[in-house]
């Protein structure tokens, strides 16, 4: 056996036992009963939190779009400024993940709560107090704020490695500020959008903890899951059903987002 597979094997035997090992019991808690038999009857019972997970799709998505929207004109901004100023930047984007998932959400409690600080100044001012707490819109921004960073570091990453002489080029021909952005920037971006796009929607879609904190009684997917391996009404047979149904429709989301890239990346080419 040569070195390079002699040091290969930690990274094999972790991939092993976190990844293959945990998924292998996943598939097989979805298709068997408590006494160990075959069938299928999870996925029929899955089918009533049907509703649950297309609303988690939905808000997933919507976070999805809104962190690209703020996500890509940042990217770009700091992408354009000095080594320094990206520096600077860049440690004030990932700041705030140095600080515990649980205590970013907590903060945002405090802030939206009907007597919370948001409010507290919406009163000062004469204005009405909002219920912001407990809606929709908490749980997508609770999603935004925690997620953005994943979506703004890829974009980053794959501007700051775009050769100049490309945008330069198509300026000498007589391209404009909007045909370079078009034809150029945007198409040889779109690996790090795609990444950024996966790496915000998968753990949106299946998140709990934001939507138990932010969401009050809005049950998503996440907290259905969660809730049959560690809530009072425990079935892990169930709960292993659903995860495998939404591992199969972020997989195929993936999927459909990678042959966009592919179509995008060909036409360049041409």
């Amino acid at each position: 056996m040569t070195s390079k597979k002699v040091m290969a094997l930690p990274y094999v035997f972790w991939m092993i036992l976190f990844t293959i090992v945990p998924l292998g019991m996943v598939l097989y808690f979805a298709f068997t009963t408590e006494g160990g038999g075959f069938t299928l009857a999870n996925f029929a019972e899955a089918a009533k939190y049907m509703p649950s997970l297309m609303q988690s799709i939905w808000l997933g998505m919507l976070a999805t779009i809104i962190c690209l929207l703020i996500g890509y004109p940042v990217a770009y901004i700091i992408a354009k400024a000095s080594s320094r100023s990206q520096r600077t930047m860049i440690l004030l984007i990932m700041m705030p993940m140095w600080m515990n998932f649980l205590l970013r959400t907590y903060a945002w409690m405090t802030l939206l709560e009907d007597t919370g600080i948001i409010n507290d100044f919406l009163a000062s001012i004469g204005l009405p107090r909002m219920h912001l707490i407990n809606t929709e819109g908490a749980i997508v921004l609770g999603m935004v704020y925690n997620f953005l960073p994943f979506m703004i570091m890829p974009i980053y990453s794959v501007l700051t490695k775009m050769d100049k002489r490309l945008i330069e080029a198509a300026q000498d021909l007589g391209s404009n500020g909007v045909n370079v952005f078009r034809k150029i920037i945007m198409p040889l971006s779109l690996p790090g959008i795609i990444s950024g796009i996966t790496m915000v929607f998968v753990p949106a879609v299946s998140t709990f903890v934001v939507s138990k904190m932010l969401g009050g009684g809005e049950m998503l997917i996440g907290d259905i899951i969660e809730s049959q391996f560690f809530g009072a009404t425990y079935n892990p047979y169930l709960g292993a059903a659903l995860s495998l149904i939404l591992m199969v429709l972020v997989l195929i989301c993936m999927t459909v987002m990678n042959q966009f890239s592919d179509d995008d990346e060909e036409a360049l080419l041409i």
